[in-house]
């Protein structure tokens, strides 16, 4: 590992790729098998189990754990102590190993702190999650989903500013993106 910063309190195990620029901050642990891209972040206390791939410049805040069947894309923003699950109906008594299920965070998507991502879904690309939701099914590309469940209460731009969308159409008030609704997506004009 050339170019990567790991704090003398975490562990790299040996079979784990860690891009150029990654910095792995306090109490960390990443496993073999697990794949980081370049320029990522993760904060204190993170673990990265085998068979995960974390994409480029993505960030873990503190006490986040990324377990196997979770795969983050380019860009993805997880907040402090947000949470992914990877088994939908565990027991402690019951190995359930053979039935993780994939959660899929695409490119450029943000979680809030102490959200909950049940195993299985998607978060669409530029999607953002409110602090706190539990988001139970799939995210629409750039949508603002909030609350236990989680629902869709609006759209954000791929700067990260929430849109106002009328008639169809919006633009993003920070950096000018023209946006308009299409069959109940949002697409880049």
């Amino acid at each position: 590992m050339t170019d990567v910063f790991v704090h003398p309190s975490s562990f790299v195990d040996e079979g784990a790729v860690v891009g150029k620029g990654t910095k792995i901050w306090h109490f960390c642990h990443v496993m073999p098998g697990a794949v980081i891209g370049e320029r990522c972040s993760l904060g204190q206390n993170c673990v990265v189990m085998p068979g995960t791939r974390l994409g480029n410049n993505v960030k873990l805040q503190n006490n986040v754990s990324i377990y196997e069947g979770v795969v983050l894309e380019d860009d993805v923003f997880c907040g402090p102590s947000m949470v992914f699950t990877n088994v939908g109906t565990p027991r402690s008594h019951v190995n359930r190993r053979g039935e993780y299920e994939a959660t899929l965070v695409r490119q450029g998507a943000s979680i809030g702190a102490n959200a909950t991502i049940v195993c299985g879904v998607t978060l669409g690309r530029f999607a953002f999650v409110g602090a706190g939701a539990v988001v139970t099914r799939d995210v629409k590309d750039h949508a603002l989903v909030v609350g236990n469940p989680a629902r869709q209460i609006g759209w954000m731009c791929q700067c990260g500013e929430r849109l106002r969308v009328e008639g169809g159409a919006g633009a993003c008030a920070r950096c000018g993106s023209r946006y308009r609704e299409q069959g109940g997506e949002l697409v880049a004009r």
